[in-house]
């Protein structure tokens, strides 16, 4: 109905033209200048017809059911894929393996420790985003706070880790080490 009606529409509003070709317009017949009516191309019109109809396609798909419409994009809100009892289970862990990529640094196995790293951070991250989505309003802006200086850190720790640059990995680790603590003094 949203199609037929996209279709429509642009033919029941634009004027039809006299002369569709796209060349040259004549010459007028007397010296007086008269106004010329907007003279609308068929190519114009097949740009109004072809962008009603793509509109009304992508309006389509908005009135069904996102799951009955394959290859339609998935605009929903997401939600963390575990509460934050099943997240708080988990984060110890998740926090502890985090701390253990310190025998890579100390061996000076970089690529390792990358690896570890980003596979360890990965998981805590998502367990953390949960129990802060949990928490009371008036405990998050803390909360994120320590999570984004945490997640700096790590991140600053793997580009250290790529420049082989053992005094910098200490240091980050360190900063992890203790925002970590600070997070689970808040939490726990």
């Amino acid at each position: 109905m949203a199609a037929r009606l996209a279709v429509q529409a642009p033919s029941a509003t634009l004027p039809q033209a006299e002369n569709t070709s796209p060349g040259p317009k004549p010459p007028p017949s007397n010296s007086v200048h008269q106004p010329q009516k907007p003279a609308t191309t068929s190519r114009r019109l097949a740009t109004t017809a072809a962008a009603a109809v793509i509109g009304a396609a992508l309006l389509a798909p908005a009135a069904s059911s996102a799951s009955t419409t394959a290859g339609a994009f998935d605009l929903r809100i997401t939600l963390p894929e575990q509460s934050s009892e099943e997240a708080e289970a988990v984060v110890r862990a998740h926090a502890r393996n985090l701390l253990r990529v310190k025998r890579f640094a100390d061996a000076g196995e970089w690529r390792e420790l990358q690896a570890a790293l980003r596979a360890s951070a990965s998981n805590l991250k998502q367990d953390l985003y949960a129990i802060i989505q949990a928490r009371p309003a008036g405990q998050r802006p803390d909360l994120r706070r320590l999570y984004s200086d945490l997640f700096n850190s790590v991140t600053s720790l793997d580009y250290a880790a790529r420049d082989k640059d053992e005094v910098q990995v200490q240091e980050y680790y360190s900063k992890i080490a203790s925002a970590l603590d600070e997070i689970f003094a808040k939490i726990m």
